[in-house]
């Protein structure tokens, strides 16, 4: 089976984006401004959406989520000049903070720690703002911002509470790979026998067998990550907010 193997790459965009998730391109959560910034795809049903195109066009390796769907990336734009910051030390963004890019689309790198950022308009050297929606969600934009200004400031920003745990991921990639399998028109038993081991299936009562059930499930799993589940991986750990 061509896409069971391990380092395979998955045949459908949706799963190329949801790995993209558990590699940790982006970690967490979804849904944010009304309409996606320009240069953004998105499909309004399923598939890879919701990331600057450049990843589609190979130019950038990096998926760099909208925070359409992704509301740990940070809104940012100049602060107003109505604001007299002079005596309150406001942060500046500096360039060098960028590690990857697209267009208006930034992941950024403060003080060892990785942030997701989009800006609304020129930023560079310019006292920072971030625009917080006042939704459902506006907790987990505050919590982002502010771990950006804390390692703005020197600070130890925390851990980043949107990371899946390593057994989170082992089952979203056993899910796809289980949903690769069957698009290729693999039995369970032949999904069975590459995630779990050939020598672990019973050659009497398979259809009996707890292996049996957990690839059914894995299945299933994998098939609703396609079908736009994926959407709530970058909601985590939050999606009970909007499902």
């Amino acid at each position: 089976m061509r896409s069971m193997r391990q380092d395979t790459h998955s045949s459908i965009c949706a799963a190329i984006a949801t790995l993209s998730v558990i590699n940790g391109i982006s970690n967490a959560c979804s849904h944010a401004v009304n309409s996606p910034p320009s240069g953004a795809m998105h499909s309004p049903i399923v598939g890879g959406c919701d990331f600057a195109k450049s990843v589609l066009e190979k130019r950038n390796p990096t998926i760099l989520w909208t925070m359409t769907v992704l509301p740990s990336v940070i809104a940012l734009a100049p602060a107003s000049a109505e604001f007299d910051l002079s005596h309150s030390r406001a942060v500046r963004f500096q360039r060098n903070w960028i590690a990857s890019e697209d267009d208006d689309e930034l992941e950024v790198l403060c003080n060892g720690s990785t942030f997701r950022a989009h800006a609304l308009a020129e930023v560079d050297a310019q006292p920072l703002c971030a625009v917080l929606p006042l939704d459902a969600l506006f907790d987990v934009r505050l919590k982002a911002a502010r771990r950006l200004w804390l390692a703005a400031n020197g600070r130890d920003p925390g851990p980043d509470p949107a990371i899946l745990s390593r057994p989170q991921r082992d089952r979203l990639v056993m899910g796809l790979r289980a949903l690769d399998g069957r698009l290729d028109g693999a039995t369970y038993r032949d999904i069975a026998s590459v995630l779990f081991g050939e020598h672990r299936l019973p050659a009497r009562g398979w259809k009996a067998h707890d292996l049996r059930d957990r690839t059914i499930r894995l299945c299933k799993f994998g098939i609703g990550l396609m079908e736009g589940g994926y959407r709530q991986l970058l909601l985590h750990p939050y999606r009970q907010r909007l499902y």
